[in-house]
Parts: structure tokens; sequence; C-alpha cells
């Protein structure tokens, strides 16, 4: 059976890489936020410069032609190793990602600047399965996301990167540290088959996961208030609009006193900023496994679990006088306002939307009473 001749595999790993290249490309217009899109599809953009000008050398070995080629592809594989830190939401290190490529380059262009082809090669495989093998780790760091997905992403990461090492290590051991024709080895046909499946792998793989991502999302995004950064009324009530609540589930009402009248004086930008800043504050002051929501417009809602109505007062008051004691601020104004609260805890068998009703009679109490004060409910009546 008759190898595949190194050109056609340079030209079949470039055809593939293209096509993975436009596939991203075409992502990130549906999700321009994923910025490791961009990172991924620039990187197989010079993977597919370096490996399209490796494959019509015509068999010749010109040094500096190969040494601008691999830069290229190296270049690519530094903006895949950051793309794939990105994709796991790891902090941009660009001053070390730079460093690395400045490394990589030298180390392959400095051999094949002096003559020493087949050295240059050496290094360059060495540098390809380093960048492999930082991808594999960022997929494997990230593998809570998606343990199958991404532990299978970083094993073809480092896959691909064992058949760099593999290229390397056979070159190494023929000894020829001059090369006059592109190296054609068992090793060499290894690698070229993991970087068409690690390709097609990945591709399909980070696809995948992009679209996973995209999906929740959106499903956040349905379920969240844009100007306060809380959940909305519609995901409060899909959480506890259909069970009984447990019993002493504290259920606070928020409403923000003389709103319109902020809005009538200062602009709605003014009260959008009145907004935004009780989301903080409310967000701030309740307990780790309590529930905040705006329910709309000036309202808020907080459920707070096992919470005895004394403390559910106390932790009420603290936002009510922290608002109050810390206003908004648009362009650098102050704009004073105060909230009005009504608290109301769960009694047997009650359901959110009862509880949620005696903390709003509560409420309303408070704002006759003069507002920006804190008004609970008396227990439930059973009948």
């Amino acid at each position: 059976m008759t190898a595949i001749d190194n050109p056609t595999l340079m030209l079949a790993i470039a055809t593939s890489s293209a096509a993975l290249m436009g596939t991203l490309i075409i992502a990130w217009f549906n999700a321009r936020q994923d910025s490791y899109l961009v990172s991924w599809a620039i990187g197989m953009g010079f993977v597919v410069v370096a490996l399209g000008a490796m494959s019509m050398r015509n068999g010749t070995y010109d040094n500096g032609l190969m040494t601008l080629a691999y830069s290229a592809l190296l270049t690519g594989m530094t903006l895949i190793v950051r793309g794939s830190a990105q994709f796991r939401g790891a902090r941009p290190r660009p001053r070390m990602m730079v460093a690395i490529w400045l490394l990589a380059v030298g180390a392959v262009a400095i051999p094949y600047l002096l003559g020493l082809s087949g050295l240059g090669t050496i290094m360059l495989n060495l540098a390809c399965a380093l960048f492999m093998l930082l991808s594999g780790y960022h997929f494997l760091a990230g593998r809570d996301e998606s343990p199958v997905l991404m532990v299978t992403g970083a094993v073809l990461f480092a896959l691909t990167g064992i058949s760099f090492i593999a290229c390397a290590g056979v070159l190494a051991a023929s000894g020829q540290m001059v090369l006059y024709a592109a190296p054609s080895n068992w090793a060499e046909q290894f690698n070229s088959i993991m970087a068409i499946a690690g390709l097609s792998g990945l591709g399909a793989i980070s696809l995948t996961l992009s679209q996973s991502r995209a999906t929740r999302r959106h499903r956040r995004e349905a379920h969240t208030d844009s100007l306060s950064g809380l959940l909305n009324r519609r995901a409060i009530f899909d959480r506890f609009g259909l069970d009984h609540l447990p019993l002493g589930t504290a259920v606070l009402m928020f409403d923000i006193d003389l709103f319109k009248q902020i809005n009538d004086r200062c602009g709605h930008a003014a009260g959008d900023a009145v907004i935004a800043h009780f989301g903080g504050i409310l967000a701030r002051q309740v307990r780790p496994g309590d529930t905040v929501a705006r329910l709309g417009g000036e309202e808020f809602c907080a459920v707070l679990p096992e919470t005895p109505i004394e403390a559910a007062r106390a932790i009420a008051d603290e936002v009510r006088s922290q608002f109050e004691a810390h206003p908004a601020r648009l362009l650098g104004e102050h704009i004073a306002a105060t909230v009005s609260v009504g608290v109301a805890t769960s009694g047997t068998a009650e359901s959110f939307s009862s509880t949620l009703s005696r903390a709003d009679s509560a409420l309303y109490k408070a704002k006759h009473a003069g507002r920006n004060q804190v008004f609970s409910a008396p227990p439930r009546q059973i009948a």
C-alpha cells in the first residue's frame, strides 16, 4: 500500500483547517461575546497559510521559506492556546503568551537560518507539542463544565502533542541535522492523521460546547432582569410559585418610595440608576442561599429560607438603612431615595403567592404609615 505523499497530507490538513476556520467565524457572528472563537479562527488562519506554503515547496527545502512558514504555524498554535484559555474562562496572560511565542520562533528560526534545518524541524515539533499540551491542559482544567466533552478534547490535544513529540524523536534518532526534503516516516504519518482527526474532533467538541453555552446564556437572560441583574418575576415564580414554601420561609416585599417622582423630577436615566443601585444593595445584604428578584417597576422581592420574622425584619431594615444612607449617583449627582418593606413568614402548607400577598399587605401599611419603614404581617390564620 503506497503512503500518501507529504504535500497531499499538508493540503488535506490545510483544507480541514480552512473549513474549521470558516465554521468558527460563522459561530462567532452568532455569539459575538465569545472571543475565544476569534482567537481560534485567526489561529487556524495562520495554520492554513503555513500549511499551504509547506505543501507547495515542490520537494525543495528552502530555509528562508520554511522559517516564514513555521513562524506562521507557531503563531497559529499560540493563538489556539490563547483561545483555549479564553474558552475555559482563564485570566488572559498576553505577556506570557508573547514570551512563549518568541522563544518558540527563536528556537526554530535560529537553527534554520544557520542551515541546520533538521535541528530546526526538531525544535518546531517540540514547540508544537508544547502548544498542543498547553491547550489540552486548559480543556482538562475546565472539565467541570462538561466532563466528557472537555476530557475528550484534552485527550485529542494530548495525542496530537504526542504525535509531534514522536516526529521530533524519530528525526533526532536519525541524527539528521540538515534536511534536503521533508521527513517521511511513520511518525510523520501518525502526526498527519492526528492533525486531521484532531481538527475534526476538536471542531465538533468546541462548537457543541459553544452552542450549549449559548443555550444556557439565553435561558439565564430570559430569567434575569437586565437593569438590576437580579432574577425577574418569571424566574422567581418558576422557582417558588407552584409548591408550598417550607414552614418559616420569610418573604420580603420592597417598594422604592415615590419612584414616579424621581422619574418626573430627575428623568428616567436617574430612575434606572436608582433601580440598579437598589438591586446591588439588596443582593449584597442577603445571605448565601437567599433569593432576590425584581418583580417589575420599583418592586423587589427576597425569599429567605428558615428565617424567623424578627431576623427577617432585621435584614429588611439593614437593606432599608443602607439604601437611605448610600444614595445612587448619576453623572456625579446623588439621587436621594428610600424604600418601604413588608415582611411575612410562611405558615403551614402556605404557597409562595399567599406569603407574598401577605408581605405586600404589610408593605401597603408601611407606605401609609409614612414610608421608609419595615412592617411585618401577622402570622397566617388557619381557617
